[in-house]
């Protein structure tokens, strides 16, 4: 499969990495609470990896500000010949790839054995102590060099269900939230192992909103896409690719 079969959306780029500034990498093995019966890893596996290796990157670069990053946007595509499965060791590196007034863009790759398999690409927005959005400071690309220069766009779809999607509850566990009460980012990509019938080589996630414990939430999906609605307001859209 070549890195240009998966399209995960018009305002969704995977740069290539051209070795320019800050880059941090990080290893997990592949356990079995992050794989399906098939013995591949799982999208809210992947999630969490991707979910896991930018905050150890946030940690380690000893950043220390009043804002909250938060993801606005997350997509990958498979570039290898498989997702990695059960106890296969992976390699996790990411990078300021972009950003813009008031968001920037990671990338990161999945690597086995030195090989690249997946690409990410996520878009985060730094959130202030009044709850909304702030520039993106100098000492952000201090840090992340001349990658986090790179213009990129903001502007993520809007995706509404259609009157003939299919709809059925999705309920929440507690297993599901974070410290804050929201329903962890990572928790979001498991409707997937739902309403997919095949193996996902690629997929893209907008969150438009958080999703709160105590919410009556509903699982809508039509073709590719689904959607995660709270009193028919979309809280979280996906689109994915087999």
């Amino acid at each position: 499969m070549s890195s240009s079969s998966i399209d995960a959306g018009p305002d969704v780029t995977f740069a290539p990495d051209l070795g320019r500034g800050r880059h941090f990498s990080a290893s997990r093995r592949v356990r079995l609470s992050d794989c399906g019966p098939n013995g591949l890893l799982r999208p809210d596996g992947l999630a969490r990896y991707l979910q896991d290796v930018a905050t150890d990157d946030w940690d380690d670069t000893g950043l220390v500000a009043d804002e909250t990053w938060l993801a606005r946007r997350t997509s990958w595509r498979l570039v290898g010949p498989t997702v990695p499965s059960l106890g296969e060791s992976v390699t996790l590196t990411t990078w300021c790839s972009g950003s813009g007034a008031a968001w920037a863009e990671r990338r990161t790759d999945v690597a086995i054995g030195g090989s690249v398999v997946i690409e990410a690409s996520a878009l985060w927005v730094p959130v202030g102590p009044a709850g909304r959005p702030v520039r993106v400071g100098s000492s952000f690309f201090e840090v992340y060099g001349e990658g986090a220069r790179r213009r990129v766009s903001g502007r993520v779809p809007t995706l509404t269900p259609p009157a003939h999607a299919t709809r059925r509850p999705w309920p929440l566990r507690q297993t599901d939230l974070d410290i804050v009460g929201h329903v962890n980012n990572a928790a979001l990509w498991a409707p997937l192992a739902e309403i997919d019938t095949g193996t996902v080589t690629g997929a893209s996630v907008i969150y438009h909103g958080a999703v709160q414990g105590a919410d009556h939430v509903e699982l809508v999906a039509h073709a590719n896409h689904w959607w995660l609605t709270v009193e028919n307001l979309v809280r979280v859209a996906g689109e994915f690719f087999t």
